[in-house]
């Protein structure tokens, strides 16, 4: 039976587990149970998930990117300035390509360097985190923008469904969700139904035989950087929507959370597999799990504590996983001959 549930990447398995966790957490307080608290997890989900399918496309890639962050608030914060430099408000949607070009444009330093250089992609996003959070803050700016163009202030108080009982506990679905669905789909659909897609996974299974197989290595890892870019600097203006200002100093330092969502969506840290689905799963086991921390009282601390421990044991799954199926593929060899 748990073999059935399992899907290709452990997504049914997942499934269980969130919901397990979800009941066993509603019987230990029953508030956490209602469309106030699924609503609020749905809100908070819109940017880490964001995130995370710019990080599984660059771990089926065979590597890892941790600039995301960076890259994010960089390309958010430079487009709300200009726009309130040059005294103008867009629209939530040319702010939001405003901050793609910028995204793609960090997206391609990292591309061009681990792609031509071949360099550790570990090695290099960490140096390029420091060197665009650096940029950011010496030549962009470093002052808090309390007041970001009103069309994203009118935005981030949309909501698509908002219900109020008589107790006046609101529960409200924010309108941004309808886009995150939309590039959740999209990405999906590049993963499984492209050529890109096809070649992701090739060069994260074995880059040297997926450039005797004719892919253009080089291009598409250039391609994947320039695409996690983008998807960041979307995810950037967006939490730059929902917070309602733009601060230089935000997001660095929360890639834990949505590095530890897409491993424990069933990608693998060693490239060549991941999916979609998983990592949705991922990232909302992971924002169930902080909520319900915070409903506890838990001190944030011990809530980054739990997210490390889940990632060493995901991590730790893997490697055993991994282990195991090469044993079973040398035993067979051995029988075989």
């Amino acid at each position: 039976m748990l073999a059935g549930l399992r899907g290709s990447n452990n997504e049914g398995v997942l499934a269980l587990v969130l919901v397990v966790i979800v009941v066993a957490i509603s019987i230990l307080n029953p508030v956490f149970f209602s469309l106030t608290t699924m609503f609020s997890i749905m809100r908070g989900s819109i940017v880490p998930l964001i995130f995370a399918l710019g990080v599984l496309i660059v771990i089926i890639s065979g590597g890892i990117d941790v600039s995301f962050a960076a890259i994010a608030i960089f390309s958010a914060y430079t487009a709300v300035k200009i726009a309130q430099d040059g005294n103008f408000d867009p629209g939530l949607i040319v702010i939001t390509l405003m901050a793609a070009c910028f995204g793609a444009l960090l997206g391609l330093v990292n591309g061009a360097v681990i792609a031509n250089f071949r360099l550790p992609t570990l090695i290099v996003t960490l140096g390029t985190q420091g060197l665009f959070r650096g940029v950011l803050i010496a030549y962009v700016g470093s002052k808090y923008i309390a007041n970001p163009p009103m069309s994203l202030d009118e935005v981030a108080k949309t909501n698509i469904i908002s219900i109020v009982n008589e107790q006046e506990r609101g529960a409200f679905l924010h309108v941004l969700v309808v886009p995150v669905i939309i590039l959740t789909i999209l990405v999906a659909w590049m993963l499984k139904r492209t050529m890109f897609g096809r070649a992701i996974f090739a060069i994260g299974g074995d880059d040297e035989a997926a450039r005797r197989a004719g892919f253009p290595v080089v291009r598409i890892q250039m391609m994947v950087y320039i695409l996690v870019g983008v998807l960041a600097a979307v995810a950037g203006v967006f939490h730059v929507t929902l917070g309602r200002n733009a601060n230089p100093q935000d997001l660095v330092g929360n890639e834990l959370d949505v590095i530890a969502a897409v491993v424990l969506g069933g990608a693998s840290v060693f490239g060549g597999r991941g999916s979609v689905l998983g990592t949705v799963l991922g990232v909302l086991l992971i924002q169930v799990i902080n909520n319900s921390l915070l409903l506890a009282g838990v001190p944030t601390a011990w809530q980054r504590a739990a997210v490390g421990v889940l990632l060493i044991v995901g991590v730790g799954i893997q490697a055993l996983s991994a282990k195991r199926k090469t044993k079973r593929s040398f035993v067979t060899a051995q029988l075989g001959a």
